[in-house]
């Protein structure tokens, strides 16, 4: 799993490439939460190169959307494979998260 950081505008944009699995879910927790502790207050999650999420990928999420609630900031996902956006609607996650087909419609949503 790759994490990479960008800014576009007043949004911090994080993009995740490859599987976010058990073997790289704390890494990538990890990095999510020295981003959750700079205290951005506009964060998107562009998957469009995420290929895969379990159990544990969700739950990073979950910390994610919990602590942007908490601050009163705002989380974004956008540009969700098929399979993974299968995952988030059975899951009930669809209903938590705010997700856009691509990141130009989040960055503008």
């Amino acid at each position: 799993m790759n994490v990479t950081v960008i800014t576009k505008d007043e949004h911090t944009v994080v993009a995740l490439r490859g599987r976010l699995d058990t073997t790289q879910a704390d890494a990538v927790e990890k990095e999510v939460v020295e981003i959750l502790d700079q205290k951005h207050s506009h964060i998107i999650f562009d998957c469009k190169e995420m290929d895969y999420i379990s159990s544990s990928g969700l739950r990073i999420f979950l910390i994610a959307q919990k602590r942007m609630m908490a601050t009163g900031g705002q989380l974004k996902l956008c540009s969700l494979q098929a399979g993974i956006q299968e995952i988030f609607d059975m899951s009930g996650f669809s209903m938590i998260f705010s997700i856009f087909p691509d990141l130009e419609s989040a960055l503008n949503g």
